[in-house]
């Protein structure tokens, strides 16, 4: 079994001083050696973090020692190795960036639904089942029936949302995406437009792929993941995509032979999107990742020089 675990977690909870957290939360994690992402706002704490098993809980221990996070909860999958390449707390305006000012999921997010009921609330006639994830995301996987807003990005779901004559026509409304933050925020959006019955599904996907059996499951796909892992599948085993070095964006083999693909310079989906000066650019970073492959060290520059090229 493998030695390192990745733990998600997030609370929306008020926190005013979010900003003196970040510096003691991010000496925390980097003695602990473990690495991630955490977001802190004042509206709460977002974060994926993996390491050593004691060392992430010591990470989440400190976090609970926190009177407002003391029941801060978590979701744990195992991984071959940390899926991140350094430890990062950032500063936000939100957890998650819906650019909706005044909602307050800690006091309005709809009703949850464990994962043991979510097939049964699936079958209801008169519930309006929405993927509040983005087009990319959805197209790894889904739940069949589920509506799909098409969104490049989570700020695009209210104006998406407000378009829907379906809302209107059916009383009741579920929701779910990765991990559930997303979800507590459409809800509590809903809510404040007046919708009476809204639920979300408790812990996302990834607590449904975790809880329900395969045999039982009415998941269809994998679920993509923001880290290296890029999708798991039931069981939250690792899934069969990469991740495309260029865009970001997930490939799987169909993708893989395209003649547009190039390992660590472009895909089918942004072969247009880069002049040659750029392409240049990946094909020396691809040479210097493959160089530190075969020395078995790892290129900690491969995330960060993606997402400049991308730019």
């Amino acid at each position: 079994m493998s030695t390192v675990i990745a733990a998600s977690f997030y609370k929306f909870v008020e926190l005013p001083d979010y900003v003196a957290l970040r510096a003691p939360l991010l000496a925390h994690c980097e003695s602990c050696d473990v690495k991630g992402t955490i977001l802190l706002a004042a509206e709460g704490i977002n974060g994926t973090i993996a390491g050593a098993p004691q060392n992430v809980l010591a990470v989440l221990d400190f976090l609970r020692s926190d009177a407002r996070l003391r029941d801060l909860e978590h979701k744990e999958s195992f991984a071959p190795a940390v899926p991140f390449y350094r430890m990062k707390v950032r500063l936000k305006r939100e957890i998650v960036a819906m650019g909706v000012p005044g909602l307050s999921p800690a006091l309005m997010a709809g009703t949850y639904v464990k994962s043991e009921a979510w097939n049964a609330l699936l079958d209801e006639p008169d519930v309006v089942v929405i993927d509040v994830r983005n087009d990319y995301e959805v197209s790894l996987g889904t739940f069949p029936g589920a509506l799909n807003p098409c969104t490049r990005s989570f700020s695009e779901l209210p104006e998406w949302l407000r378009q829907q004559p379906v809302l209107r026509d059916k009383p009741r409304v579920a929701m779910f995406c990765t991990g559930g933050i997303r979800c507590e925020k459409s809800t509590a959006l809903l809510r404040s437009q007046g919708f009476a019955e809204v639920y979300h599904l408790q812990g996302g996907i990834l607590k449904y792929l975790e809880t329900i059996a395969e045999d039982r499951s009415r998941w269809q796909g994998e679920c993509f993941v923001f880290d290296e892992r890029v999708a798991v599948g039931p069981g939250l085993k690792p899934g069969h995509y990469e991740l495309c070095r260029s865009c970001r964006q997930p490939i799987g083999e169909q993708e893989k032979a395209s003649p547009f693909y190039v390992a660590g310079v472009s895909c089918s989906k942004c072969h247009t999107a880069r002049d040659e000066i750029k392409k240049q650019g990946l094909r020396e970073r691809q040479r210097q990742v493959e160089l530190a492959r075969r020395h078995n060290r790892p290129h900690i520059g491969v995330r960060q020089a993606a997402k400049k090229s991308a730019k």
